[in-house]
């Protein structure tokens, strides 16, 4: 076996760790030979690489432990040590009981106790708060007399800073730290600065900016509030090539001056004087300083100090203008394309003073300008020039979600003709800059059918636009945390992306949300807190489910079950509070399935009545969390929550279902869905809901009526019960409400509303794209669970093949290895199809795949029977299938169907 990827908390060779007992977890890479499996493992940490290598650890040994568990393995050993490296490797054990041993590895931890910080929260000196300031700058000087063998930078700058040293702006990390309920959390953020300072005079800056910190509102805003004005805390640790240290803290001796970003808000945009920048501000021999002033001592916010566990943000894809018009004299539009979030650099020459305005939209109007009262985003960015020959600019604390961006004020080169420069402003670079998380791609899907593919591309660009530090609504409008998508959409965007950290801050972020009496609010962080008037949109079951339920996914996806430990007591309020509030069981409020299709208010539940909705997710809910409770051994509150699940059932069923139908509610799409996947629905009653469904759907022409929250369980609903055939059909409209509709109207990233395109909202919204999830688990069959009792994977394969689908191919990386299928199929002869059906299963896993083909007709694997194949256990015969089980390795069937 060969070790894959090396893993602390998830990541690869990790600063700053805060973890107490952090985890650990090992992938293996696929290879052709087959059934290896792991039977134990040993974990050795050490303090020095020379303690790693020998066969014992001054840290830790966990001694040889029979299991096949290679992930979210909890450190056991002596307390950890700030600051310090830690070493680490395994030995493993395969199934003919041969040890293998991994590379060695390493983490770093970062500052774990409040006495380790000696820095000082500092902020602007003599600040007016009656007129709109300058974002603030900071400055200091040090010299280093010795050979540094190593640097740390720990930077909490609220709300987001840019850390420079020696001129330099230390990372290609963008919009840092993370947001938070500043009251609860900041989280700070650490670099490895070694190769960015050096032996003599040095000199660090601090950009700040206001982000969800101080959002004083200008242009637009859906929030406007303030924790405070703009902070930071910076503490420089040099480590000598003597082994002696430095260490160079923020007080109130380092100094500060306006800067040259003049306006900055998180909704509103961003304003950037270039005549105001005092070159060499961030260098030592600095000339400009004495005009600075002494930063003051401020007030350090109320939230504790964390380390930042999410993947950084980056400006990760880049865009061009695929063409450029002028609508009206002296006014340009740039068409980039697609419709993504993020920012615009451009580069830009002119005379001094001139003012470049920058208008971002996601629409066009009929006249060829912007149009940003459509989908609710104005938002302007500004840049003042400096004269100086060719300038470059993006902005540096604010995003929006666009495609479209309006330009005044310079002229695009590519539309300037023989104009010379000096004549006006002239774009000479205009592009845009995608921002989302540096995280690993963990799928791709791809098919014959170029509109799956389309839509697969179109959810996933509003996945992407959408995951910043937390996951968004949408990138411009609100940019809040509404908790549904989470639960819902985060199976599909798993597939796609390792987004465990993320899931891991959105537990937090839900916890610091959470009230004292339980209650677990829409939003996460709630910034806007609604009135006692729109209280559903503040109290909702289906929201705030995604605290129990994002737990159950974190175990479910990734074996972690240390986020459901620490989360448990508030879990447990929540329902508690819900159990509390409901009328005999029956949750009365809420949103119910938000944005469903029907005549109406946009947004409000016309098909489904709210009870019924918010009742099957609280039945989901409290019966998820009787099943965490038996994991984690709590028998009692097991038993309980066991009980009091059977309670809302038999509720829900009195209130809802009608025997004498066998339809739930109002007989809509949703009001069947949901009971038949979450096990509300009587055995004997289970197949003429499901004809109900079924019926309803083709009474509508295979359109969905279901919104945010049924839609996902329409999906699930048909697929369980093996009519996925339904589902395809449903992909292949183009008229509304369809993802074939937003496509053909000239959406390039999933709408808010299934009409998007044309009723406007925001075109760039995620909340309904679970039919990525069916692209993976139905049409390519697969599905995986992570299993306690088993310490692996549960993994299956079932493939579902359209007829009029040629092939498809998936691939999902497990945090044990790559999971690949590929299917394809072709006419032989004229009298029956062929299927070639390629499966890869990760090392130290199995699966039971489910294998198309006519019942009696001979199967074989890389040329051989199956029957004759000593790596394949033939299980049974399904409707359609052959049904085998599969050890670790690479397989191609060839069968008849």
């Amino acid at each position: 076996m060969q070790f894959g990827e090396m893993l602390v908390e998830s990541k690869i060779c990790p600063i700053g760790i805060d973890a107490v007992t952090p985890s650990f977890s090992w992938s293996y890479k696929n290879e052709p030979i087959r059934a290896q499996l792991q039977t134990a493992y040993r974990i050795l940490v050490s303090t020095s690489v020379e303690g790693i290598h020998g066969e014992s650890s001054d840290i830790w040994d966990s001694g040889k432990i029979e299991s096949r568990k290679n992930i979210h393995i909890e450190y056991k050993g002596t307390q950890l040590l700030s600051r310090q490296r830690y070493y680490w490797k395994v030995q493993v054990w395969d199934q003919n009981n041969k040890m293998i041993e991994s590379p060695v590895s390493w983490w770093e931890m970062g500052l774990m106790e409040t006495h380790d910080w000696s820095a000082s929260w500092i902020g602007e000196s003599d600040q007016e708060h009656d007129a709109p300031a300058s974002l603030p700058l900071f400055r200091h000087e040090f010299t280093l007399d010795r050979p540094v063998a190593r640097a740390r930078a720990y930077v909490c700058g609220l709300g987001h800073f840019e850390l420079r040293l020696n001129g330099s702006k230390i990372s290609d990390n963008v919009l840092e730290p993370g947001w938070t309920n500043y009251h609860k959390t900041c989280l700070y953020c650490v670099y490895d600065v070694t190769d960015d300072v050096h032996e003599g005079s040095n000199a660090v800056g601090v950009m700040l900016g206001n982000g969800f910190y101080n959002v004083t509102g200008g242009r637009y805003r859906k929030y406007k509030g303030s924790f405070g004005d703009p902070k930071c805390l910076v503490q420089l640790e040099i480590t000598y090539a003597d082994g002696t240290t430095l260490t160079v803290p923020s007080h109130p001796g380092w100094r500060t001056s306006s800067g040259p970003i003049t306006f900055s808000c998180i909704y509103g945009g961003e304003d950037f004087d270039a005549r105001l920048m005092q070159r060499g501000w961030d260098q030592s021999g600095f000339q400009g300083h004495a005009t600075w002033k002494n930063a003051a001592l401020v007030e350090a916010p109320a939230g504790k100090l964390k380390s930042q566990g999410t993947s950084p943000l980056k400006v990760m894809k880049n865009f061009q203008p695929v063409s450029f018009s002028q609508p009206s004299p002296g006014l340009y539009v740039a068409d980039l394309g697609q419709n993504f979030s993020g920012w615009v650099e451009l580069s830009v020459q002119g005379p001094a003073g001139t003012r470049v305005t920058l208008t971002p939209a996601e629409l066009l109007k009929e006249d060829g300008t912007v149009n940003q009262k459509w989908t609710g985003s104005p938002t302007k960015l500004h840049y003042t020039l400096e004269g100086s020959g060719e300038e470059v600019w993006k902005p540096r604390f604010t995003y929006t979600g666009f495609r479209y961006v309006q330009i005044e004020g310079a002229i695009p080169s590519a539309l300037a003709g023989e104009r010379k420069p000096t004549d006006s402003a002239r774009l000479l670079r205009f592009e845009g800059q995608m921002i989302y998380p540096d995280t690993p791609v963990t799928g791709s899907f791809e098919c014959s059918d170029m509109l799956l593919n389309r839509t697969h591309e179109l959810i996933n660009w509003s996945i992407l636009s959408n995951m910043k530090s937390i996951f968004t609504d949408c990138p411009h409008r609100e940019k809040l945390g509404w908790l549904e998508q989470i639960h819902l959409m985060g199976p599909s965007v798993a597939y796609n992306y390792q987004i465990e950290s993320l899931l891991v801050k959105s537990m937090e972020d839900i916890r610091d949300a959470q009230l004292s009496n339980g209650m677990v609010p829409t939003t996460a962080p709630e910034y806007v807190v609604f009135s006692e008037q729109w209280h559903c949109f503040r109290d909702s079951v289906s929201w705030g489910a995604a605290y129990v339920l994002t737990a159950w996914n974190l175990y479910r996806l990734y074996g972690n079950t240390r986020t459901m430990k620490e989360h448990y007591p508030g879990m447990k309020a929540y329902i508690d509070y819900v159990t509390q509030g409901s009328d005999s069981f029956i949750v009365q409020g809420g949103l119910g399935d938000w944005y469903d299709v029907g005549v109406g208010d946009p947004g409000f539940a016309k098909n489904t009545p709210v009870s019924h909705t918010e009742t099957a997710i609280y039945y989901h809910m409290v019966d998820i969390f009787a099943q965490m409770a038996g994991l984690l051994n709590y028998h009692t509150d097991s038993e309980q929550y066991a009980a009091l699940r059977e309670k809302i059932k038999t509720a829900f069923n009195d209130a809802f279902f009608h025997p004498e139908t066998s339809n739930y509610a109002t007989g809509s799409q949703a009001s069947n869905a949901l009971p038949l996947v979450l096990g509300l629905v009587d055995d004997h009653h289970k197949e003429n809901v499901l004809s109900h469904l079924i019926e309803d759907i083709r009474l509508h022409g295979y359109h969905t009526t279901a919104g945010d929250v049924g839609h996902r369980y329409v999906l699930h609903a048909l697929a369980m019960n093996g009519r996925s055939d339904v589902i395809y059909e449903m992909t292949r409209t183009t008229d509304h409400p369809s993802y074939g509709y937003q496509i053909a109207h000239g959406a390039t990233s999933l709408t808010e509303a299934w009409d998007g395109p044309t009723v406007g909202k925001s075109q760039n919204h995620f909340m309904l794209g679970h039919l990525e999830e069916w692209l993976y688990q139905g049409l390519s069959g697969i599905h995986y669970q992570y299993e306690a009792s088993t310490d692996s994977y549960q993994i299956s394969i079932k493939p579902f093949l359209p007829f009029n689908l040629d092939r498809a191919k998936a691939e999902h990386l497990l945090p044990v290895g790559k999971i690949r299928v590929e299917w394809a199929r072709e006419l032989v002869m004229n009298e029956w199809t062929q299927l070639t059906l390629k499966i890869t299963i990760p090392v130290n896993c199995d699966a039971d795949v489910y294998i198309p083909s006519v019942k009696g007709a001979s199967i074989k694997e890389s040329g051989i029977l199956i029957e004759d194949c000593k790596d394949i256990e033939f299980l049974f015969h399904e409707a359609g299938y052959s049904v085998v089980r599969l050890l670790s390795g690479q397989y191609e069937f060839i069968s008849a169907i």
